[in-house]
């Protein structure tokens, strides 16, 4: 028997060779090759100086549309096809362009470009800010150092942050504004599925590679060669929380089989979890049947009719995918309706600060799957988060506070290892690039096939008190979970 040591994850736990299909091809998950095979969306090479983007029709489908997009981000293209294209035209395209990626190249690197675009204000702001304090920090602690040594010598690092406020089409036209005023050598991308599908379709034309900090639906990915991401698949995390509900049920926690109220946010990201708890469901009949499946939009204004439709399906479990607003104001209503069930779950919502501080003891035993928590106990994790806190008064990091920190130090790591800023060059280095003292589960960082990581997920039981702890795996966890959940009071 294989030993694990203490706070590892097992072997059974890291995620296996699995397929995740897609709405247009298989994608194989095991996160040990990195070689790209992408052969829908590279038809066309970047935009060098003095030329346009060729073959880009007033309804953008010749630029932005390729084989294997879903629905959701053909509307998207489509829809931004026409404002790039004019905006392109507007910024003198045809006489001037995006600086050829050969000057970039030069031996003699004077500073390193680096452009994001998040939602600072609007709907996702609450996260969106947090993503650009997390990059402003990782950035300053290398520029605080000396900067990033590449080619021999230490390098300072020039950031550019936009606001796109929320809005999918202002956020596509600032990633283009990065790219063609700024100069940059590479972007890292926003936060929420709707926006980053809105910003994914540019960085194609320019050539220039994008690091995804805040979206983890499978339809971003494999469609371009310059696109990778950091957050692993959306669909893990839905089947890692019904691997901790099935062994609550082989405990006696819960009945066996457990019924399920099942909502999910109309977007490719809750999508992706119905699907991962529909699959793991059928393939699990004696533990599962799900009571109730239904979608929701984004922002709704009231969700007391779908709560309505929870209350009378009478399950044990109840399973939502949420952004963080949709999550306060869900569960705010559930509370105020008097449901219950034997165990809650808004998919990777539950110890945000801003939720627990808005709630209180409403969220107390809300469990989730995360990307990161600071009770993790790997030395690297340690030292992050009293990094963090001794910068931040005594605030710990949240999940998405880490992600974007180790989306800078994997895009910094490329840069260094590629010895260039030239973008092809970092491209190329991503593909194979390994953060090996990474902060996030599992310890290792790396991208995929596909360009998305893959990595395990955590699970987080809130408790009384504003205290959280890890439940799942076992070899990790720091308190056992409460199940079922007591009676509110």
């Amino acid at each position: 028997m294989t030993r694990t040591q203490p706070g590892a994850f097992p072997a059974a736990f890291l995620f296996r060779e699995k397929t995740i299909k897609t709405k247009t091809r298989s994608i194989n998950t095991k996160n040990s090759g990195h070689k790209l095979g992408f052969d829908t969306f590279a038809t066309q090479g970047p935009v060098t100086q003095g030329t346009c983007p060729q073959n880009l029709s007033p309804g953008g489908k010749s630029m932005l549309l390729g084989k294997g997009f879903s629905k959701g981000r053909q509307v998207i293209a489509v829809m931004l096809g026409t404002i790039l294209t004019a905006s392109l035209f507007l910024s003198g395209c045809g006489t001037k362009a995006v600086e050829s990626t050969s000057n970039a190249a030069k031996p003699d690197i004077t500073e390193i470009r680096i452009g994001a675009v998040f939602p600072v204000t609007g709907k996702e702001s609450k996260v969106g800010s947090a993503h650009k304090k997390a990059v402003e920090f990782a950035i300053k602690e290398v520029n605080d150092a000396g900067g990033l040594e590449i080619a021999g010598k230490k390098v300072q690092i020039k950031l550019t942050i936009l606001d796109d406020t929320t809005d999918p089409t202002k956020s596509a036209q600032l990633v283009e504004q990065i790219i063609t005023q700024e100069k940059v050598h590479v972007v890292i991308g926003g936060y929420s599925t709707l926006l980053v599908q809105a910003q994914t379709v540019v960085p194609e034309r320019y050539g220039i590679p994008m690091v995804i900090a805040g979206a983890g639906s499978n339809d971003l990915f494999g469609h371009s060669k310059w696109i990778f991401g950091v957050l692993s698949p959306v669909e893990v995390l839905a089947k890692t929380q019904m691997e901790y509900l099935k062994d609550l049920i082989d405990q006696g926690k819960l009945p066996k089989p457990s019924t399920i109220s099942l909502v999910w946010e109309n977007t490719d990201h809750g999508k992706d979890y119905e699907k991962g708890v529909q699959e793991f469901t059928k393939a699990s009949p004696q533990y599962f049947k799900v009571a109730m499946d239904e979608g929701f939009e984004l922002f709704a204004s009231d969700f007391k009719p779908l709560l309505a439709k929870v209350q009378n399906a009478k399950a044990d479990i109840f399973m939502s995918d949420t952004h963080l607003e949709d999550f306060i104001a869900m569960h705010r209503t559930y509370t105020q309706m008097g449901l219950s069930h034997k165990m809650v779950t808004y998919g990777a919502r539950g110890p945000d600060k801003a939720a627990r501080d808005g709630l209180g003891a409403a969220t107390d035993y809300i469990f989730a799957s995360t990307w990161f928590s600071p009770l993790l106990p790997s030395p690297q994790v340690k030292t992050f988060v009293d990094k963090w806190k001794a910068a931040n008064d005594n605030a710990s990091p949240e999940w998405y506070h880490a992600t974007a920190y180790e989306t800078v130090r994997i895009t910094l790591k490329a840069i260094q290892n590629a010895g260039s800023t030239n973008p092809e060059k970092i491209r190329e280095a991503l593909v194979s690039v390994e953060l090996k003292d990474s902060i996030l589960p599992g310890g290792v960082l790396k991208f995929s096939r596909t360009g998305q990581a893959i990595y395990p997920f955590v699970v987080t039981q809130n408790k009384p008190g504003g205290k959280v702890d890890v439940v799942w795996p076992k070899e990790s966890k720091t308190g056992d979970t409460v199940a079922p959940i007591p009676p509110a009071k």
